[in-house]
C-alpha cells in the first residue's frame, strides 16, 4: 500500500508544474485577462488536434517533419560521429582542423539558409540540410569530448596486455565515449527539431512548421497552439526514442554506477 502511495505522490509531484500551467493558461483567456485573439484556451486547442485527426491532416503533417527531421539527424548523427573520432583520437588532426569547424561552428544555420536555398534549391534537400547543420555541431563536439575523456589507465592497461590500437579504438575508446557520443546526439535531435520549424516556414507544403506558420496568416490561433503543441509532443517522442537507444548501448555504465554506490 505505502508503494502504490508514494508512486502516486511522485507522479502528482512530477506533473503539478504541468497542471498548474495548463490551468492558469486556460484561465487568462477565460477570465479576459488575454484576448482570445492571441491565446486561445487548451481547450479550443484540444478541439483543433481532433480536428486535425478527423481530417487526417494530421499525419500528413506529422510524417512530412518527421521524414525531414529524421533525414537530416541522421546525416548528422553518421557524420559527427565519425568526424568526431577521428578528431579526438587524432591530436595533431584536430590541431590542424579545429580553427575552421570553430569558425563554421559560429555560423547559424538559419543564416546559411538563403544558401542552401541558391546551392540546393527550395526543395527537401535544402531543409534536410539545415536540419544537418543545426543537428551536426553537437554532435560532433560531444563526441570529440567523450573520446578526449576516456581514462588514460583504460588505453594503458589495455596496450600493456598487447592489444593492438585498433583494437583498442574498438573495445575502448567507443565504449568508453558513447556516453558522451549519445548526450551529442540527444542535443542533435533537440536542434533538428528547433531548425525543422524554420525549413518548413519556407517553400513548404506540409509539415508541423507550415502548419502553424498557415494557420497564423489565416488567423486560425487555436490551430496555431495545436501545431506548437504537437511539434513538442515530436521533440520530446524523440528525445524519449534517443534515451532508449542510449540506455541500451551504455548498460555497462549503470552496472557501474550500481558499483560505486555499494
Amino acid at each position: 500500500m505505502r508503494k502504490w502511495s508514494n508512486i502516486l505522490y511522485q507522479t502528482w509531484y512530477r506533473s503539478a508544474a504541468i497542471v498548474i500551467f495548463l490551468l492558469i493558461w486556460e484561465l487568462l483567456p477565460r477570465l479576459g485577462l488575454v484576448s482570445k485573439a492571441y491565446l486561445s484556451p487548451p481547450t479550443e486547442v484540444i478541439v483543433a488536434i481532433q480536428e486535425l485527426i478527423s481530417t487526417g491532416d494530421l499525419w500528413v503533417h506529422v510524417a512530412s517533419s518527421l521524414q525531414r527531421s529524421l533525414s537530416g539527424l541522421i546525416i548528422a548523427i553518421t557524420s559527427g560521429i565519425v568526424l568526431g573520432l577521428i578528431l579526438g583520437w587524432f591530436k595533431k588532426f584536430e590541431a590542424f582542423i579545429d580553427p575552421l569547424l570553430q569558425l563554421f561552428r559560429q555560423i547559424s544555420a538559419f543564416a546559411l539558409f538563403p544558401v542552401f536555398i541558391l546551392f540546393l534549391g527550395i526543395g527537401e534537400v535544402s531543409k534536410s540540410a539545415i536540419i544537418f547543420w543545426a543537428a551536426f555541431w553537437p554532435i560532433l563536439l560531444n563526441t570529440v569530448s567523450g573520446v578526449k575523456h576516456v581514462d588514460k589507465l583504460l588505453i594503458d592497461s589495455a596496450r600493456s596486455m598487447g592489444a593492438s590500437q585498433p583494437y583498442i579504438f574498438r573495445k575502448v575508446i567507443i565504449p568508453a565515449a558513447a556516453p558522451g557520443i549519445f548526450t551529442g546526439i540527444r542535443l542533435g535531435g533537440a536542434y533538428c527539431i528547433t531548425a525543422l520549424v524554420a525549413a518548413e516556414m519556407i517553400g513548404s507544403a506540409s509539415g508541423l512548421g507550415f502548419y502553424i506558420l498557415n494557420s497564423q496568416e489565416i488567423f486560425q490561433i487555436p490551430h496555431m497552439y495545436a501545431g506548437i503543441i504537437l511539434l513538442a509532443f515530436l521533440g520530446l517522442g524523440l528525445n524519449y526514442i534517443l534515451a532508449l537507444v542510449e540506455s541500451r548501448f551504455t548498460k555497462w555504465k549503470k552496472g557501474l554506477v550500481r558499483d560505486e554506490a555499494a
